[in-house]
C-alpha cells in the first residue's frame, strides 16, 4: 500500500505542472524537469531572425540563467577564477541592471577545460537569489537592491576539476551537493540565514582511495509532495534518495560510473539515474524500495549513447538524450529500448528542453536542432547563433533565453 501511495503522489506531481510561465527558478526550470509551459516558443531563429535583444555578458561561465518576473540572474567569473560575480539583466530590454563582484578567490584551483569557475546555476525566488560557486562560496542577494543578505565560505570541498553542482530550493532550505576529491556530502542551509540545518556525509564504497573517482557534479531533484518527498541525489558510484527534511538515507542504487553530472528524473513509478563518466549508463529504478535496491528494483539499464554531461529529458513515455559527441537518442521509458537515433554532429554540454510538442537540442557550436516529440524522428529546424552553448536554456512567457559563451539572447517570434 505504501508503494502504491507513493507512486500516486509522484504521478500527481509530475502530471500537474503547477507553475507560472514567468518564472524559471533553477537549473532546468520548475522541478528540474527541463519542461516549459510556453505554447508559442519560436522554432526558427538566427542572428538576424527572432532576436529581440542580445546582451554581452563578461567573463567565462557556464551557469544557466534563472528568471523571476522581469529579472534574469546568472553568475560569471574571470577566466582565471580570481573574481566571481553576479549579473542581473532586465527581461524586457536586455539591459544589465546589477553587476557586482561577490567574491575574490586568493588561490583558484585548476579546472577542466570543459568547465568554468561559475558553472553552478543560481536558484531564485521572490525577493532573493542564491548564487553558488561550489566551495568558493554561496551568497544570498536581495533581488531588488543586490545587497548581500548572507554568505557561506566555510563549506570545504576540493572539486578537483572545478564546481558544477547547482543548488535547489526546498521549503525553508537551500540544498547543495559537495562531491569532491577530499570531501563528499550533501548540506541543507536555512535559506533565510544561511545556517546549516543538516549535513549528511556520503557513505559510499568507492572501491578506491583515488579522490578523482569520488567526485561528482550533479544537481539533486525533489520528488513527491506533502511529507512524502524524497531527495534524489546522484554521486560517484551510487544514486541515493534522502529524506529532505533530515538528510537521512532512504535507499540507494549502486553503479560503476563516477563524476555523475546529469540531473535525475522520475516517471512511471521509476527514478532514472545517469551514471556519468567514463562510460555513462542510464538506470531505471522502481520506486518503493528501501536500503540497497540494486539487486531488487533495477528495471533496466541503457548502455549505448548515454550522455555524460547533458541531462536526459522525459516526455510522456519517451526519454530524449544527446550524447556529448552529438548523437541524439529516443528511448522507451518503460523498457529502455531504442525508439530512434540520429547523429547531429558537434559537441554537447547543455541539457535539452521540451515545450509544446518540441524538443530543443543546443550544441557547443551554437547550433540548435528542434525535433518533434514522438516515436518517429522528425527535425523541424536547425538554427545557428554566432557562439556556442555550454549553458542550458531558460524560458519565460513565450521567449527562449539562451546563454552562449559570450552573450545572453532573448529569442521570440513576432
Amino acid at each position: 500500500m505504501k508503494q502504491i501511495t507513493l507512486f500516486l503522489v509522484l504521478v500527481s506531481l509530475i502530471c500537474n505542472p503547477s507553475f507560472g510561465g514567468d518564472h524559471w527558478p533553477q537549473f532546468r526550470g520548475p522541478g528540474g524537469r527541463g519542461h516549459a509551459s510556453a505554447t508559442k516558443l519560436p522554432v526558427a531563429w538566427s542572428e538576424s531572425q527572432n532576436v529581440v535583444w542580445k546582451t554581452a555578458i563578461h567573463g567565462m561561465a557556464w551557469s544557466s540563467p534563472v528568471i523571476w518576473g522581469d529579472q534574469i540572474w546568472m553568475s560569471t567569473a574571470t577566466e582565471d577564477g580570481f573574481e566571481l560575480s553576479a549579473v542581473c539583466v532586465d527581461r524586457e530590454s536586455g539591459e544589465i541592471i546589477h553587476d557586482l563582484q561577490v567574491f575574490e578567490v586568493e588561490q583558484p584551483r585548476e579546472i577542466h577545460v570543459t568547465n568554468s569557475y561559475a558553472s553552478p546555476t543560481p536558484a531564485i525566488e521572490a525577493g532573493r537569489v542564491y548564487i553558488h560557486f561550489g566551495s568558493y562560496g554561496t551568497v544570498c542577494l536581495d533581488t531588488q537592491t543586490a545587497e548581500r543578505i548572507w554568505e557561506r565560505r566555510d563549506l570545504p570541498c576540493h572539486h578537483w576539476r572545478g564546481p558544477g553542482s547547482s543548488p535547489i530550493i526546498f521549503r525553508e532550505m537551500l540544498i547543495v551537493h559537495y562531491d569532491g576529491y577530499d570531501y563528499q556530502y550533501v548540506v541543507a542551509l536555512n535559506k533565510e540565514t544561511g545556517e546549516t540545518i543538516w549535513k549528511t556525509d556520503r557513505d559510499v564504497d568507492y572501491g578506491t582511495d583515488n579522490g578523482d573517482i569520488m567526485k561528482a557534479y550533479s544537481t539533486p531533484v525533489i520528488i513527491g509532495n506533502e511529507g512524502a518527498e524524497q531527495l534524489l541525489s546522484p554521486t560517484s558510484k551510487a544514486g541515493i534518495a534522502y529524506d529532505p527534511y533530515s538528510g537521512k538515507e532512504l535507499w540507494r542504487v549502486r553503479y560503476e560510473g563516477f563524476s555523475a553530472t546529469a540531473q535525475p528524473f522520475v516517471g512511471h513509478g521509476m527514478a532514472y539515474f545517469d551514471t556519468g563518466f567514463s562510460k555513462a549508463e542510464l538506470y531505471a529504478v522502481r520506486l518503493g524500495g528501501s536500503s540497497d535496491v540494486t539487486d531488487s528494483h533495477v528495471e533496466w539499464v541503457a548502455k549505448k549513447s548515454v550522455p555524460s554531461k547533458p541531462s536526459p529529458l522525459l516526455v510522456d513515455d519517451l526519454i530524449y538524450m544527446v550524447h556529448d559527441s552529438g548523437v541524439a537518442t529516443c528511448l522507451d521509458a518503460m523498457t529502455g529500448a531504442t525508439v530512434w537515433q540520429e547523429r547531429f554532429g558537434g559537441k554537447y554540454s547543455a541539457s535539452p528542453l521540451y515545450a509544446a510538442g518540441r524538443i530543443y537540442f543546443f550544441s557547443e557550436q551554437g547550433v540548435t536542432h528542434v525535433v518533434a516529440h514522438g516515436r518517429k524522428y522528425k527535425q523541424l529546424s536547425e538554427n545557428q547563433l554566432d557562439d556556442g552553448f555550454m549553458s542550458s536554456p531558460a524560458v519565460a512567457g513565450n521567449a527562449l533565453f539562451l546563454r552562449t559563451r559570450s552573450h545572453l539572447y532573448r529569442i521570440e517570434s513576432d
